[in-house]
């Protein structure tokens, strides 16, 4: 079985302008960041971005990399909203198509199983329909019941974060939730997996149950060990979420002078610059 090991760098110089890139994890939790972060050190631009989002929107908003957002929400979770990507939707800065939080697993789900779309009441009776004009309802073809008609969401490429990983591809979950990172594998072309480390195959079910081996090794493309690489958000239960490191992320949004402070000291270099910074940090507060 092949070697899937690359770098952070070598993920990013295969993308291109214009892709649709779904991201995974949930609002503030295991997003793919280190993979994130080298999106933004790139020259990507007018890039789709699907996501249950969190900071990965908010950054690429922030860095102008964005052209549309497709959403479910894009929460810090112990924060409602993520600032950048509410100032780029105020300032109607990026194109959006909102739905509910169960239309976009159908959507990324009717993509990985090469259908146009999936029928779901998910939406009906709700402002989506009105934010999204383009939907459509279609009949049951069995009974008189009208449904929407979720449209697939097909990604050019899928960035996801898991706990552990093989060289091979096969990717373990050990907190409390897959979230839908296998729906994006499965939706994508290309699917491109972060972890905090990568270990022998046996070693992913030694201690704990197979069904945690979420990512099969068919759906990925390439496997990168990047240790803290969901830092500010949680990868459980390796790490919970750096509430203080977020609540500054926050903060410095909303001023000018600020936010370029902060990108000076964090977002500048290189993804062990940024570790290094964080480790800085949390020694100062200590």
């Amino acid at each position: 079985m092949a070697d899937k090991t690359l770098t952070t760098r070598d993920v990013v110089s295969r993308l291109e302008s214009g892709m649709t890139v779904g991201i995974g994890g949930w609002g503030s939790r295991r997003k793919p960041m280190a993979l994130v972060r080298e999106v933004l050190r790139s020259d990507l631009k007018d890039l789709t971005v699907v996501s249950y989002g969190g900071p990965d929107v908010g950054l690429l908003c922030a860095a102008g990399k964005v052209k549309k957002v497709v959403f479910g929400f894009v929460s810090l979770d112990s924060i409602a909203l993520d600032p950048h990507f509410r100032a780029a939707r105020q300032q109607g800065a990026v194109e959006v198509a909102e739905y509910d939080e169960g239309m976009l697993q159908w959507g990324l789900y009717a993509a990985g199983i090469r259908l146009p779309f999936l029928p779901t009441r998910a939406g009906l009776g709700s402002d989506v329909m009105k934010q999204n004009p383009t939907l459509k309802l279609v009949q049951d073809p069995y009974g008189t019941e009208q449904l929407v008609a979720m449209p697939s969401l097909r990604l050019d490429v899928a960035l996801v974060h898991m706990n552990r990983a093989d060289a091979q591809g096969n990717g373990q979950f050990l907190g409390p939730d897959p979230y839908f990172d296998d729906l994006y594998c499965l939706a994508a072309e290309q699917a491109f997996m972060s972890c905090e480390r990568i270990v022998p195959t046996a070693e992913l079910s030694a201690t704990v149950h197979p069904a945690t081996i979420k990512i099969n090794r068919q759906l990925v493309t390439g496997v990168v060990e990047t240790p803290n690489g969901a830092h500010f958000t949680s990868c459980a239960p390796d790490y919970e979420r750096d509430e203080a490191f977020q609540r500054e992320y926050v903060k410095a949004a909303g001023d000018r002078q600020a936010w370029a402070a902060f990108e000076k000291r964090y977002l500048s270099g290189t993804e062990d610059d940024y570790q290094a910074a964080v480790t800085a940090r949390a020694e100062e507060a200590a």
